[in-house]
Parts: C-alpha cells; sequence; structure tokens
C-alpha cells in the first residue's frame, strides 16, 4: 500500500535557496513545488492540486510579499501549512497569522524539517473547506 507522499510549495526568489531547500525536501520524501514570486505561487495553489504546505520568503520582486501569501493561504487554504523564512527579518508569533511559522535564514535544514512536519501534522487537524472564499479569478 502506497503512502500519500506530502506536496510542498517553496516561494523564493533566489533560485540557488530553493533549489537547495527543494532539492533537501525531495530527498525527505516529499512532493515538491516551486515558485520565484507570489503571483507564480498563486497560480500553483489555483491548480486542481492538493498542496499540504509552502514555504515561503518574505521579501521578493513584484507588488505582492510572502506576507501577502500567508494572509491569503491562510484565509483560503486552512489545511495548508505555512513557513515564513527571511534573511532580513525577524518575526515574532504575534506578526505571523494563526497557525503559521517564522525561521530565519540561513535556516538549519534538519530543524525546517522538524518545523514543517510539525505544521502539516497541525493544519492537517484542522477541519475546513477547500475556497471557503470563492476562486480567485472569475
Amino acid at each position: 500500500m502506497a503512502l500519500y507522499q506530502r506536496t510542498v510549495l517553496v516561494v523564493e526568489d533566489e533560485p540557488l535557496i530553493r533549489l537547495h531547500l527543494a532539492d533537501t525536501l525531495e530527498d525527505a520524501g516529499y512532493t515538491v513545488l516551486e515558485a520565484s514570486n507570489v503571483l507564480e505561487a498563486v497560480a500553483v495553489l489555483g491548480q486542481s492540486r492538493t498542496v499540504d504546505a509552502v514555504i515561503t520568503d518574505i521579501d521578493m520582486p513584484g507588488a505582492l510579499d510572502g506576507f501577502d501569501l500567508m494572509k491569503l493561504i491562510c484565509s483560503c487554504y486552512r489545511d495548508t501549512a505555512v513557513i515564513v523564512t527571511s534573511g532580513g527579518h525577524v518575526l515574532c508569533e504575534a506578526e505571523l497569522q494563526p497557525g503559521c511559522a517564522f525561521i530565519a535564514k540561513p535556516y538549519d535544514l534538519p530543524k525546517m524539517l522538524d518545523m514543517l512536519a510539525a505544521r502539516i501534522a497541525q493544519a492537517s487537524t484542522r477541519s475546513s473547506q477547500a475556497w471557503p472564499c470563492g476562486r480567485l479569478w472569475a
């Protein structure tokens, strides 16, 4: 019997950081999707895929940042775990949406994997509807 493989979306504008994190997650048994900015991430989320967790940087090119993505996910994808990362910001829990986590860059990859597993387990226990706020576009 095959086990369900969890899917993680990595949202990071720095290609080498994104690649390294994606490789680490794949080695740990996750299916990894990648986006280099918030709009690409929204496109991935808008497809009919199940994304169990999102790891997002805060500062990215474009009008939207990782905070905007975190808010969207917490509003519309309540069963999706969110980990916010940054090399330029240090966040406290009060600055995050409920259930989200923060890890500073450069991150300790074993710590990131432990945090990810814990957040996915926590998110999967919450009951919610997919898209309680409706589609973002017509």
